[in-house]
């Protein structure tokens, strides 16, 4: 993100000293003064609002609704990272200050910001590659031990664990891709003696009939990755929970094939061109309500001991 002509960072709103000390080294490092600390987000906002065009929320996901609104409400736009929220119902809210306010509002999905997400999406919603039939993804990280005895793991500021933390880039994507809601959902959460999940497998129905397999393990070996492969009438897609590729095979062909799409750019990016109005948002809080109807579920399925639980009053 820095350092960049069309970016100034005013302030930042940091209460650890710790964390503050390595933004300081990380400005030194390329040359820039550290800007002014505010560590109280409620003062920070009141504080420098009226100096800034867009609030970065990065913070741990139980404070992204409150931070949200209150930019939001002073008149600023906000890039959000993910999860968007804790629950559907945050969720609502967000969208109802967002349309009151006129802001703008996007989530910081590298899936759903990645042009080769954006293509898979479109191939699908158009009917190009015929109906989709079944989904099946699944992510993987060392993750338990990597956030052992961070945020991360404490339910009351994380709202979920693994499934909801990296495994929020696969629910978010896989959710994007689709472009409908789900009907039907069953999960299994385990974790492990942790006091959140650390694995996770999901399987669900959407809206048209197609099927959904998602398989999230945070107690993976050292490294992390991701595969999604969607499986339609004429063609099998492969992405990955970060858009980080696109391949397809065709009916009648041998293997995937890479499909030729616009370079990737990084969120911020991204970001910036949503806001100057080249681009529509493609990753608006809208896909972030289907997300967390999902998680919703995820939720109260895995409490029953894996029990389908049926969205958007279906019979």
């Amino acid at each position: 993100m820095l350092p960049r002509e069309d970016t100034v960072v005013v302030a930042s709103c940091e209460p650890s000293a710790a964390e503050l000390e390595l933004t300081a080294t990380e400005f030194s490092r390329v040359g820039l003064p550290t800007p002014p600390n505010e560590p109280d987000s409620a003062r920070f906002v009141e504080r420098f609002a009226p100096e800034l065009d867009v609030i970065f929320i990065i913070t741990p996901h139980v404070f992204h609704a409150a931070q949200t609104t209150a930019a939001l409400e002073a008149g600023v736009d906000v890039l959000l990272e993910k999860p968007m929220v804790m629950n559907a119902s945050e969720a609502e809210a967000l969208i109802a200050t967002r349309d009151r306010t006129g802001r703008l509002l996007v989530i910081a999905f590298p899936g759903s910001l990645s042009p080769q997400v954006r293509a898979a999406a479109r191939m699908i919603a158009s009917g190009e590659v015929g109906a989709l039939l079944n989904v099946n993804a699944m992510v993987w990280q060392d993750w338990a031990l990597q956030t052992s005895g961070t945020w991360r793991q404490v339910p009351a500021l994380s709202g979920g664990g693994f499934l909801f933390d990296t495994g929020a880039h696969m629910l978010n994507t896989v959710t994007d891709i689709a472009g409908q809601e789900f009907t039907q959902v069953a999960a299994w959460l385990e974790d492990d003696d942790r006091a959140v999940d650390i694995r996770g497998v999901i399987i669900a129905r959407l809206a048209s009939g197609a099927l959904v397999t998602m398989n999230g393990c945070g107690r993976a070996i050292p490294g992390y990755g991701s595969d999604v492969r969607i499986f339609c009438e004429r063609a099998t897609l492969r992405t990955g929970i970060w858009g980080e590729r696109l391949e397809m095979q065709k009916f009648g062909s041998r293997r995937l094939s890479p499909v030729r799409s616009v370079p990737s750019r990084t969120v911020w990016e991204q970001f910036l061109a949503v806001r100057s109005g080249s681009e529509p948002n493609p990753s608006p809080p809208e896909v972030g309500l289907k997300m967390a109807r999902l998680w919703d579920a995820i939720r109260e399925s895995s409490a029953a001991g894996g029990a389908v639980v049926r969205l958007g009053g279906t019979a």
